[in-house]
């Protein structure tokens, strides 16, 4: 049996286990069961890095997910009190949810649900697909225990995309967006039943009841994605992408600028968190102003994006003119421009700089420069100020001690690696002159060579 605990382990960064640690604790003393499932448990599964944590538990999800923000130091996106989950922002760029077990019951397309209660298999056999349909018990008494009524874990295996039930895309049609962002970012084939659940959905025109604002979600997924113009292009072909603006089709998807763009954080950026505000501006950049405006409204943007997105292009621009200044030539320099852009605006100098100089000082960084820094720990800075030093880690003024420890590291000149002095071999000893022979000494060669006997003849 799989110690599926210790694979987690393996798949969680220091924040992460933090909170499921704190949730567990929170369930524990409530005296109720909790799970993780979702999107977490898919990309554990196929051995991918974790991105949100999505928490299952039997009931007071609202309470258990203000209680864990509360805990961790965070805060609340959203909540939604119908199904009674909540969304939640916690340190270290941790993404969490919180929602109770229940059943969801539609009477047409789109609808607005009948909440009911559930145990843990009835809420995972109502989701999407299989893959989305697994959860891990993080309960004392069955802490690792493995729940996939579906069988998603196959599924993972076999490459295969299907549905958990024959009511998936009835339910809710936003589902018929995330089904082309997980065939292509995933790989994953349909298979034949899904296929026609799809076919029939589309010939209902179900996707006209879904709302164009639930697609945002799904482009945002696919920000930075290696086949985000697979997924684009298979949205396009099921007209999908109407929804959001009916001229934004064929080649105003701007493949191949997406293609470029891919290639770019690819082939510098180590792993991108936060590329949505430039992903945007590429995918519309065909579309003319009012176009854009029109796609973006219907995407629903927060203002916050819709802000960014105003300020992108003047930011990018000076970011470029930034980097390729002939002032900045120093390795502390180059880090000093770039430490403190957002990753947005870097992005967008890769898509749009053809400076070589700006393209190397970028790439410089990413693969010198930020690791060198990385080198810097707060132990040396402390050590290096001494015992009797009042500046302590925290405050501003050890925050300017750390930013100088790295500028004078990066400013080093590697010391040149010291080859070991090998003991210096004496010469052979001149040749001597020739020995003499002794007189009278003879060498006889004996040969004891015998010859076959000789058979008599034949009479």
């Amino acid at each position: 049996m799989a110690d599926y605990i210790f694979v987690l382990d393996n798949h969680l960064d220091s924040h992460q286990s933090r909170v499921v640690a704190e949730i567990s604790r929170l369930a524990t003393e409530g005296g109720q069961s909790v799970w993780l499932a979702g999107g977490a448990m898919r990309e554990m599964l196929r051995g991918a890095q974790i991105r949100d944590l999505d928490f299952i538990v039997e009931h007071d999800a609202l309470k258990v997910g203000k209680a864990l923000a509360a805990a961790m130091n965070g805060h609340v996106l959203s909540e939604d009190s119908l199904k009674r989950s909540v969304e939640l922002s916690l340190p270290g760029d941790v993404c969490a949810s919180v929602s109770n077990v229940r059943t969801e019951k539609y009477s047409k397309p789109g609808g607005k649900p009948q909440i009911g209660p559930a145990t843990i298999h009835e809420d995972l056999a109502r989701r999407d697909f299989t893959i989305n349909a697994i959860a891990l018990s993080l309960n004392r008494g069955s802490r690792g225990l493995l729940v996939d009524p579906t069988n998603g874990q196959a599924d993972l295996t076999n490459k295969e995309l299907r549905a958990t039930n024959s009511y998936a895309f009835f339910d809710d049609p936003s589902r018929l967006f995330r089904l082309f962002r997980f065939q292509h970012t995933l790989g994953l084939e349909l298979v034949s039943r899904t296929l026609s659940q799809l076919e029939n959905a589309l010939l209902e025109h179900f996707e006209e009841v879904a709302s164009p604002a639930a697609l945002a979600p799904e482009l945002r997924a696919l920000a930075l994605q290696p086949a985000a113009a697979a997924a684009l292009a298979g949205l396009d072909q099921s007209g999908l992408l109407k929804l959001v603006s009916k001229v934004w089709t064929g080649d105003k998807l701007n493949a191949p600028g997406l293609a470029r763009f891919e290639k770019a954080v690819q082939a510098i950026l180590p792993a991108p968190k936060d590329g949505w505000l430039a992903f945007l501006t590429v995918i519309f950049e065909k579309l003319s102003p009012k176009d854009r405006a029109d796609a973006l409204k219907a995407l629903a943007l927060p203002a916050t994006d819709l802000n960014g997105l105003k300020k992108l292009e003047a930011g990018w621009k000076k970011l470029e003119k930034d980097i390729r200044s002939p002032k900045v030539h120093k390795p502390s320099q180059v880090w000093e421009v770039l430490e403190s852009a957002g990753e947005n605006e870097i992005l967008m100098v890769l898509y749009e700089s053809d400076q070589r100089v700006v393209q190397d000082r970028i790439r410089a960084f990413y693969s010198k420069y930020l690791p060198l820094a990385q080198e810097v720990t707060e132990e040396q800075v402390v050590a290096s100020l001494g015992v009797k030093s009042t500046i302590k880690p925290g405050t501003p003024k050890f925050a300017k001690a750390m930013r100088d420890a790295i500028i004078k590291h990066l400013n080093a000149r590697p010391k040149k690696p010291v080859e070991p002095e090998v003991p210096a071999i004496p010469p052979p000893p001149p040749p001597g002159p020739p020995r003499a022979r002794p007189p009278g000494l003879t060498f006889i060669v004996h040969c004891d060579y015998r010859l076959p006997p000789v058979r008599p003849e034949r009479p």
